[in-house]
């Protein structure tokens, strides 16, 4: 079981342990600790806009909702005016990684209070990757002890695609089944080895039956552009939800078959647009559609925002204020059977609101959590003391050897003037790549990239058991002009170590570097280094301040500027380049993947 967490902040009671309470504030007999007058109450149940409300609160949670809550002040009842601004329930973000944002639980949540997040359903599976069930029972606790809900889904996928790659740990349904009985557990995180359900492998199987027994939510991860026989498969096996859609086809499918369609909007990922037309155009019932924003890094979150953010791009795309706001609150709280608990201004449920001076630009004055005030005109009031995580933790880059420029190398076939090779091709603003190809020469029997075209190298280096191992490849689509090389512990899913570069010396610098600091993302250009975000928790995480993080990763992001990559969040899409779950082509320390058919290809293409 996990470990008993110490925190500032007090656990928010069971309902059942103060209903009571709860009715004799409704009800006048005792006063309420909190009454918020003369506000226009968003309900997200009738979808309606209600003037002239009141709400009054007791034990964190909301007590009473009506036109006048007078008989719930007493003496000490602190008293506040909403002068007819908005009451929106807190909003939610349905499908995320922490990881992502480069920082902690902890960071994380200091940074998207101010912008209206009151509970994230986060799926650790990328520190679970490195140091297995521990690394989710150290996210779960440190999540236990934040002043919002923070819940957890338990991984389903470590690694995400057995036999295509090698991650730095194994999880078990004997794992997941233990996880199930955790306190913060939700459910289980999203299913990616979709090929494994289709087929009714018994890790899948099992997994999945024993989160159904536990009464607990599937996540959903269908990758594949194939709607046909193994989507059904896919959904027959259990999967409640899914995020990977690009397109209104892919939700509508989703929707027709009884899962829930998230539409994501991350740093990179601009998904929302296309596939909520099958709400504004096509008329299906919003209910069913969940916003989310699945991978969000620093600068994102600070400069931007988070799913303020993703709730004013639906309203852009032509859905009405309320119903974008449905689908980032009682939407995503029923999705996770957490109904009573959150997602709505209503009586017994946690007392997570916002104040909305604006609600189509949702302009956020004053954020709420479990009756508190954690935020005013995009402030954190709240003090959120760090997490300390053990120093085990921050020892997890092993190279195993000092990395070489020759390491890099890569043979052409015997004889061979000319060679024709795989290319990863990156796609803007989306997680797929494109399965490329490309005539490159040879030089001294090396093949050698092609800078005027856009092809540089790709290797990913071993980084969990030091075994010195290199994978060599080639990629597209970032548009590095200049001498350099982007170095990332951060390789989804099995985090291993990801360099792209126009230059061997460079990309050695860069590995070793990272070996040095215990990992993170760093830029070298002709040998010296330009740019550098360290992440020593399990190579993912920065222990720092997530405003200091988020200028070291704004110094990353126009270091990659300069080197002539013009990409929208391109360290992202840089990070994703090993992502064997997601088509069409990746790298692992397996070798090349042909994620369209799941299996290992060869670099060169043979005539």
């Amino acid at each position: 079981m996990p470990t008993t967490v110490k925190s500032v902040f007090s656990r928010p009671k069971p309902w059942t342990a103060v209903a009571p309470h709860l009715v004799d504030v409704a009800t006048g007999r005792k006063p309420a600790d909190l009454v918020v007058r003369n506000g226009r109450w968003v309900n997200v149940h009738s979808g309606e806009i209600i003037p002239g409300t009141d709400i009054a609160i007791a034990e964190g949670r909301f007590a009473f909702c009506g036109p006048d809550a007078s008989h719930a002040i007493g003496a000490g009842t602190k008293v506040v005016d909403a002068g007819g601004r908005y009451l929106v329930p807190g909003l939610c973000d349905g499908h995320m990684h922490v990881e992502s944002g480069m920082v902690t639980v902890t960071e994380f949540v200091r940074a998207v209070v101010p912008h209206g997040t009151t509970s994230m359903f986060i799926d650790p599976h990328e520190i679970a990757n490195v140091l297995g069930l521990e690394g989710v029972r150290l996210m779960h606790d440190e999540a236990l002890a934040m002043p919002i809900n923070v819940h957890v889904q338990m991984p389903s996928c470590v690694p995400s695609a057995p036999g295509l790659e090698n991650a730095g740990a194994v999880l078990t349904a004997d794992d997941v089944a233990e996880a199930m009985t955790w306190e913060n557990i939700v459910g289980l995180g999203e299913v990616m080895n979709f090929p494994g359900v289709t087929a009714n492998d018994p890790l899948m199987v099992a997994e999945i039956a024993a989160t159904v027994k536990a009464g607990k939510t599937v996540g959903g991860h269908y990758a594949s552009r194939d709607l046909g026989l193994a989507f059904h498969g896919y959904v027959a096996g259990g999967p409640e939800d899914d995020h990977e859609g690009t397109a209104m086809e892919d939700a509508i499918a989703r929707v027709r078959q009884g899962m829930k369609a998230m539409l994501r909007l991350g740093s990179a990922w601009y998904d929302v647009a296309s596939q909520i037309k099958a709400v504004t155009e096509q008329g299906l019932d919003p209910r069913n559609f969940i916003l989310c924003t699945d991978d969000s890094h620093s600068g994102t979150l600070v400069q931007e925002g988070h799913m303020d953010r993703v709730v004013r791009h639906a309203i852009a795309q032509g859905l009405s204020p309320i119903i974008a706001i449905q689908m980032a609150t009682i939407n995503t709280a029923q999705h996770f059977r957490l109904e009573r608990e959150l997602g709505s201004i209503a009586p017994g449920r946690l007392a997570d609101f916002l104040v909305v001076s604006d609600l189509a630009a949702l302009t956020i004055d004053e954020v709420y959590g479990r009756g508190v005030r954690l935020a005013k005109a995009g402030r954190l009031e709240a003090d959120v003391p760090p997490y300390d995580y053990p120093a085990a933790v921050k020892k997890t880059v092993k190279l195993g050897k000092t990395i070489s420029a020759e390491d890099f190398d890569i043979g052409a076939p015997e004889g061979a003037n000319e060679a024709r090779v795989r290319v990863i091709g990156v796609i803007e603003n989306q997680a797929p790549t494109r399965a490329l190809e490309a005539d490159l020469g040879v030089e001294d029997g090396l093949v050698v990239m092609d800078r005027e075209n856009d092809v540089c190298q790709i290797a990913l280096v071993e980084r969990h058991r030091g075994t010195g191992g290199v994978t060599n490849g080639f990629v597209s689509g970032f548009g590095y002009v200049k001498d350099c090389a982007l170095a990332s512990t951060v390789a989804h899913d099995s985090h291993h170590m990801i360099v792209v570069g126009t230059n061997k010396r460079d990309m050695a610098l860069a590995a070793n570097r990272l070996g040095e600091v215990g990992g993170g993302v760093v830029l070298f250009s002709q040998g010296k280094e330009i740019a550098l975000v360290e992440m020593p928790i399990a190579g993912l995480m920065s222990d720092e301040r997530a405003e200091v993080v988020a200028e070291k990763a704004a110094k990353l992001t126009a270091a990659m500027r300069d080197m002539g990559c013009s990409l929208n969040n391109a360290y992202m899409q840089h990070s994703l380049l090993a992502l064997v779950v997601i088509p069409e082509l990746r790298i692992s320390d397996v070798g090349i993947i042909d994620v369209t058919r799941f299996e290992k290809v060869d670099l060169f293409v043979k005539e």
